[in-house]
């Protein structure tokens, strides 16, 4: 069988949760001849099934998963495996693939699931003249091999009985799932009926919320009869009262009319008294109603309100920047003119503006505290220090200019 490009299944299970008594490897020599083909003979303990994909490996020996092996075969399938005699089986390593390294390696069966199922004593490939030496040399770390083989054997048997208690905790964990399925699925029923019924609950809740709405539409306009009824009523009693004041303030001769006048004044106070009962019961009602528009329509008056106090702000703060832009314009207009008039000045006298130097006004000089509408300060303080330093005596010149019409006077430092 030659080797397929197809890898192998292998697994990342350490050494020591492997089975190797499942396949026993016979015939296994104690070093083999580098340059020719090898055979490895083995055969399945009672119980084991071969499968279509185990192979068998050559595995360097301190090997710890089945992922490290160096070559390996596909093994063929017994022509009979229901049949339990045990039965010599072989399978052929070329020697192009054999290692050549004088290392010890060992046969491994690995089944489909990448589990090894049965290994061999270590080998080595070597020439014949150096068996008597290695024999010497090796034999008491083939022992030691073999021992641990028996321990693992051991180890194999106790994960067996450990793999059938877990294989029942399983079974009984499955049933445990199978009866938490069944409840949620219970629950999942019980869960869509209440849902249904607050779909029904909330149809019915718009229902009644809607024919509040109309009700409290045809209470607003009552209300609104009511409330141009009691101003006939107070405009009634008005008239009412006033004429009683001019009767009182009338003719004292005419004593029978006023006493006919008073008995229709009781009639009427009577009559307005009962009205007055009957608009404080009227106004309790308006009252009541006016609280629930009152409540309802609060916290719309208040955003209402915040919106109308950002707006007039907004509006103040653009007027205020048209004003501070009108004023920068005008600030602006003003030191043109200045820098026209102070070049006309230095051309008047000779100088060149470009030539003088650039002093900024702070703070603390004298000459921007007594002139404060020269925007650029006093354009002739450095005449003084530079232009003519040795000068004991001041003398003062007004240059007239005419400005948009006006005569500008200047003192000018020298």
């Amino acid at each position: 069988m030659e080797k397929t490009i197809e890898d192998p299944p292998t697994s990342a299970v350490l050494l020591d949760r492997c089975h190797f008594s499942q396949v026993i490897f016979n015939s296994v020599e104690k070093f083999y001849v580098p340059g020719g083909d090898i055979t490895c003979y083995y055969t399945f303990a009672e119980h084991f099934i071969p499968r279509r994909k185990d192979w068998i490996g050559i595995f360097r020996v301190g090997w710890k998963t089945t992922r490290e092996y160096y070559t390996f075969m596909w093994v063929a399938l017994p022509s009979d495996i229901n049949n339990k005699s045990a039965k010599q089986q072989e399978v052929q390593f070329k020697a192009y693939y054999l290692p050549k390294d004088d290392e010890y390696y060992q046969f491994c069966y690995v089944d489909q699931d990448g589990v090894v199922r049965g290994a061999s004593i270590p080998f080595q490939f070597r020439p014949e003249s150096e068996e008597d030496i290695l024999v010497v040399t090796t034999k008491g770390k083939v022992e030691e091999i073999e021992q641990h083989n028996e321990e693992l054997c051991k180890e194999n048997q106790e994960l067996k009985d450990s793999c059938a208690s877990l294989q029942k905790q399983n079974s009984s964990m499955q049933a445990e799932l199978q009866r938490k399925q069944e409840e949620l699925e219970t629950l999942q029923s019980i869960n869509k009926k209440l849902e249904q019924k607050v779909k029904e609950q909330k149809t019915c809740w718009e229902t009644e919320l809607l024919q509040l709405k109309e009700h409290n539409q045809k209470v607003s306009s009552e209300n609104e009869k009511m409330g141009i009824r009691v101003d006939q009523l107070q405009a009634q009693l008005s008239t009412q009262e006033k004429e009683m004041e001019k009767l009182v303030q009338g003719d004292q001769d005419k004593a029978e009319q006023l006493e006919h006048l008073k008995k229709e004044n009781d009639q009427l106070f009577f009559s307005l008294t009962e009205q007055r009962e009957q608009q404080k019961k009227l106004q309790q009602i308006v009252e009541d109603m006016k609280q629930k528009e009152t409540t309802a329509a609060k916290k719309q008056q208040e955003l209402m309100d915040e919106n109308f106090d950002l707006s007039r702000r907004l509006s103040e703060n653009k007027i205020i920047c048209d004003v501070l832009q009108r004023e920068k314009e005008r600030m602006e207009r003003e030191n043109d003119l200045l820098k026209k008039e102070n070049s006309r000045l230095l051309s008047y006298m000779g100088l060149d503006f470009d030539s003088l130097p650039c002093q900024v006004p702070t703070s603390d000089q004298g000459g921007a505290g007594q002139n404060p509408g020269l925007v650029y300060g006093n354009p002739y303080s450095g005449i003084q220090e530079s232009s003519a330093p040795s000068l004991k005596k001041e003398k003062k010149m007004s240059l007239p200019a005419p400005i948009h019409g006006r005569t500008i006077g200047r003192v000018v430092h020298f």
